[in-house]
């Protein structure tokens, strides 16, 4: 599934830039070589940010 239409980032590429650090929209287009540029993927991206460290977090418990 694409996250990111603008750029074909899809949700695999976004979870790999997650698991290798990325806290932010910002940090996951850097990770994949590429900017935002309608930005409407941002919202997404940091809902699957949150929800990874939500997992991490109850993981830790």
């Amino acid at each position: 599934m694409y996250v990111c239409n603008c750029n074909g980032l899809r949700e695999r590429q976004v979870r790999a830039a997650i698991a290798a650090g990325a806290t932010r929209p910002a940090e996951v287009f850097k990770a994949n070589a590429c900017r935002p540029r309608c930005a409407k993927c941002v919202c997404e991206m940091s809902e699957m940010i949150q929800a990874s460290r939500e997992a991490l977090r109850y993981a830790a418990e």
